[in-house]
Order: structure tokens, then sequence, then C-alpha cells
């Protein structure tokens, strides 16, 4: 499937089980990850969003075999604008940087400067109209980060302290488990 073609797909309204096929599809053909990480920038927002659902998909099942497209992934993230991509996103960093990734990506994680993504990650928290979901997955993301980056500790609990006063149920619960985890 070419670029183009992947977008035509996406262009009409899509659930879960067509990601999921597009996934599979995509990974099978060895789609050029690079590429899609374009679509998630495609002026069209609908377009855009899917197209971050299926590279979050793929990206994730296996992300030892996306290494070299890793650095390029996070080296957009400060140019994510659309609220739905933020998200997944966000998401995609809460989980590439858990402690219990492989190996491999932590080490290649290492050779990255995270300090941008890092920044874009507390500018999502602190801007009020950033939907929840991504606070709490950039949360995660930075907490996920403290050892890294000794600053974002005490950055990160005011942060959370803060937004838990009037938060929602989801910033409560994450914000809890986050200032428990500092």
């Amino acid at each position: 499937m070419t670029k183009s073609e992947l977008i035509e797909r996406i262009t009409s309204i899509i659930g879960k089980p067509k990601v999921l096929e597009l996934s599979r599809i995509l990974k099978d053909q060895q789609f050029a990850l690079h590429d899609l990480i374009d679509i998630t920038f495609h002026p069209d927002r609908a377009v855009a969003f899917r197209a971050v659902w299926i590279l979050e998909n793929i990206f994730l099942t296996d992300p030892e075999s996306y290494l070299p497209d890793l650095e390029y992934m996070i080296s957009r993230i400060n140019e994510v604008k659309n609220p739905g991509c933020m998200r997944h996103y966000a998401k995609i960093m809460m989980h590439i940087t858990d402690a219990t990734v492989p190996a491999s990506l932590r080490l290649k994680l290492e050779k990255i400067n995270l300090e941008p993504v890092v920044e874009q990650l507390f500018d999502w928290m602190i801007n009020p109209k950033v939907k929840v979901a991504v606070k709490v997955f950039a949360a995660y993301a930075l907490y996920n980060l403290k050892d890294s980056f000794p600053w974002v500790k005490d950055e990160l609990s005011a942060q959370m302290e803060f937004l838990m006063r009037n938060g929602s149920a989801a910033i409560q619960a994450g914000g809890k488990k986050i200032l428990k985890g500092l």
C-alpha cells in the first residue's frame, strides 16, 4: 500500500476493527513508519487522528522493530497540535519510557535528546485546553523520565497537585498514583 492509498482508506470513518486490520496489513507490508508518522500531521484532522491511532497500534505491538524510526517520531512530537493526535503521542511516550521496555529500546532512548519532549509533555499538562487523557498520559511519561531528568520530580509533583485541586476522576486517580511513586 502506498502513502496516498493509505490516506484514501482512512479518509472515511473507521472503527477499531478497521484500525487493527490496517495496522496488520501495514506491518505485514513493512509500510515505512516514517511515512505513517508524516500522515499523522495531515491537514485533515480526522485523517491525522486515524493515522496516529494506527501508528500507536503498529508501534506499540513491536517497538523494537521500529528502533530506526524512534528518533524521527520523537523529533516530531513538538509539532503535534491536533488534540486527538496529542493523546496517542502522549500514550506512546508513556509506554516507551516505562521501566519494562526492552533493553534495546531503553538504550536507543538514552541516545536521543528527550528534553524537548519533556518540555512538550509539561506544556500539554499545563495547557487548560488540552484533554484530560493527554494530561494523564503525559504525567505518566514524565514520571517514567524522572530519573533521567532530576528536575522533573519536583515540577511533576507541583503540577499534579495543582491539577488535582479540581481535576476529574482520571486526574485524581493518576495524580494519587504518581504522587505516591514520587
